[in-house]
């Protein structure tokens, strides 16, 4: 499958984003990039529910009200007594304090927890890879990803990638670009070049040309 096919199942605005970057990499040299950056410790990450979790939602002492639901690509959730709620972007504690909310008009004093399983996240912070791996994909983010733990979800690399051509375009840098030494890393099992990723990162594996 070509990697033009590939960016066409992207939504617009990360093919958009992967295309500038192809672009960069393609007239310019690999140094022009500065490699990644080692370090993003002071990253904390809280998960935020996204389309298609799937949420175990317990309301104490009421289990006629607790149920299991999925969130709907739209964003919402409905549950026993609860219509159409917002639960994406929010986290799990911000969510069940929602519920409560709603669930106050109809018992006194409601205590809700909501457990998340079958994990997406919010759009926004998942980590996109396109090009040449073996199963371009998006995956989403968790507390100290790296692009190694991304390359293992993606199956790898192709025998036509151009492993050590690699860019990281990093969204909550407004696009900015880091080389990445994917072929020292996973072919030459070299783990200095394994870097950090953050929320809404995009891997870039371009095509060798010899």
């Amino acid at each position: 499958m070509s990697l033009i096919v590939r960016m066409a199942r992207l939504p617009l605005r990360w093919a958009a984003l992967a295309g500038i970057a192809l672009a960069a990499t393609g007239c310019a040299s690999l140094g022009n990039h500065p490699p990644a950056p080692q370090d993003v410790s002071n990253l904390e990450h809280r998960y935020k529910i996204g389309a298609l979790d799937t949420l175990n939602i317990q309301v104490w002492r009421n289990p006629e009200l607790s149920s299991t639901v999925t969130v709907r690509p739209d964003g919402r959730i409905s549950s026993p007594l609860v219509e159409d709620l917002i639960a994406a972007g929010r986290s799990p504690a911000e969510l069940a304090r929602e519920i409560e909310k709603a669930l106050a008009k109809f018992i006194r004093d409601p205590v809700v927890t909501v457990l998340v399983s079958g994990f997406q996240g919010v759009y926004s912070e998942q980590i996109r890879i396109v090009g040449e791996a073996t199963r371009p994909q998006a995956v989403p983010y968790r507390q100290d990803m790296t692009v190694l733990d991304v390359m293992i979800q993606a199956g790898g690399l192709t025998d036509f990638a151009d492993g050590n051509g690699a860019v990281l375009v990093r969204g909550a840098e407004g696009g900015k670009q880091y080389r990445i030494r994917l072929k020292d890393l996973l072919k030459r099992g070299d783990i200095s070049a394994n870097v950090p990723v953050r929320p809404g990162d995009v891997v870039i594996i371009p095509q060798s040309w010899f």
